[in-house]
């Protein structure tokens, strides 16, 4: 059993609602305080057990020997040898950690369904998401610190690649100081950006996790998937995909210019191979035509000639939207799919976005003698946008219950009204309706989920 020593951490287990996630309350903690991670004092209400001091003569602990000149030279030399860029990842994170002073680091990734923390090395053993400590600094991006069973400090970083959450990084110390916490997040930071160039062609990152082996409608259409979340500093999306095993036909994008957030949620008929083969080619008809530069009517219309061109059979409905970062003007198309919601100022306006839909794309459009219609709204700092696919509406409930759009904004509202962070929110969303099916869907399920938050002016 491990001791948290951060006063007014929330005990595992409790949730994140009825405060700000990551804010320590203040608690009775004896020893002195732990140093905020710039250096320049103590975080409020934090504090960790005090330092033994060494005895005449005799050398601290070994990670406390090093001094910051001699790690940062073995820290340059590390990333000045070419021979460490093809390096496994526990062998490069032992080094990193030495290098940098630590004296033991070990990774842990999410699995799919982000229910456990997997570790990079054999030596551990998984952690759940829920529950734990190592699970809270995943769910509130945020630092954590317990004591370890096998004496000394557990300080648990998150790992981002921007602001997407790849995992954890446990940094096993006998003491925590300022310096030590800078070197874990310097030493996090460098590893997430290690762990995302390596999984696009390293399969072990995909073996470990996943928990259960993967249909190949599945495997196909996650190749064309983007990351679960992206963002800036104006604006995040994050999107989740059940059943992520079995998917057939639903499919997620979104991506980010200078000036603009391009997201689509898309839903091809059926739930078979040639289901994930309409919505890849989609998505690829969707990007090709953005990336030269196609204004969202444009877009629409180079998705529905592939489909019409490669497919004739098949279509799929969706819902494409561009977002201006600046002004928050958000134009959307909606082909035959269900209409998506706002959420503002944590209610839910179910009709703020309700519009007569036009024909699914592909060979159905282009047989309709009306042209496609694009619709706008002005969204206001701090608004959340869902997008979904009609199986999350038509997943039942235990009473053998359709969900029902009334059900589901009920779940939205519980899932939002906590105020986590955005990723953290659609997480707990389709869990929710996970449970509810006892894990089990009758459909593909996808949730899309956009924050704008400008830069104050």
């Amino acid at each position: 059993m491990t001791r948290a020593l951060v006063a007014g951490t929330e005990a595992p287990g409790a949730g994140a609602r009825g405060g700000c996630p990551g804010r320590p309350r203040r608690g009775s903690g004896r020893g002195r305080p732990w140093p905020a991670a710039d250096g320049r004092g103590p975080a409020s209400g934090a504090r960790l057990l005090p330092r033994a001091p060494a005895a005449a003569g005799r050398p601290t602990r070994g990670d406390e020997v090093s001094t910051p000149e001699s790690s940062d030279a073995a820290l340059q030399d590390f990333l000045a040898d070419p021979a460490h860029l093809t390096l496994d990842l526990p062998t490069a994170v032992s080094r990193c950690a030495k290098a940098l002073g630590l004296r033991h680091a070990v990774v842990y990734l999410v699995d799919i369904q982000q229910r456990h923390l997997i570790p990079q090395t054999d030596v551990a053993s998984a952690i759940p998401v829920d529950g734990t400590l190592a699970g809270w600094a995943y769910r509130t991006q945020a630092l954590r610190v317990e004591e370890s069973d096998a004496g000394g400090i557990t300080a648990w970083f998150p790992l981002l690649d921007g602001a997407e959450r790849l995992g954890v990084l446990a940094v096993s110390q006998s003491a925590l100081t300022s310096t030590s916490l800078t070197r874990g997040r310097a030493l996090a930071s460098l590893l997430a950006m290690m762990i995302t160039s390596k999984r696009a062609y390293e399969d072990s990152f995909v073996r470990r996790t996943r928990t259960e082996p993967m249909r190949l409608p599945a495997e196909m259409l996650r190749a064309f998937l983007p990351p679960r979340t992206i963002g800036n500093a104006q604006v995040v999306s994050t999107a989740v995909l059940e059943p992520a095993y079995e998917i057939g036909g639903d499919a997620f994008d979104h991506s980010l210019t200078e000036t603009t957030l391009h997201v689509s949620v898309l839903d091809a008929m059926g739930h078979d191979l040639a289901s994930g083969l309409t919505s890849a080619v989609s998505l690829a008809a969707c990007r090709n035509a953005r990336r030269t530069g196609a204004d969202l009517p444009e877009l629409v219309e180079c998705v529905d000639e592939a489909l019409a061109r490669w497919l004739p059979d098949k279509f799929c409905t969706a819902v494409l939207a561009q977002l201006d970062l600046s002004t928050g003007l958000l134009r959307w198309s909606n082909c035959g799919h269900p209409p998506p919601i706002l959420i503002r100022g944590q209610r839910l306006i179910t009709d703020a976005m309700e519009r007569d839909a036009d024909p699914p794309m592909g060979m159905p459009s282009l047989l309709s003698s009306r042209p496609r219609r694009t619709h706008e709204i002005s969204l206001e700092p701090g608004d959340r946008v869902l997008m979904y696919t009609d199986g999350v509406i038509e997943a039942r409930t235990r009473e053998a219950k359709l969900l029902g759009l009334e059900r589901f904004a009920d779940y939205v509202i519980r899932a939002t009204a906590g105020g986590e962070l955005a990723p953290e929110s659609m997480r707990r969303l389709i869990h929710s309706i996970l449970a509810m099916q006892e894990g089990r869907l009758r459909d593909d399920a996808t949730l899309l989920m956009f924050e704008w938050r400008p830069l104050s002016r």
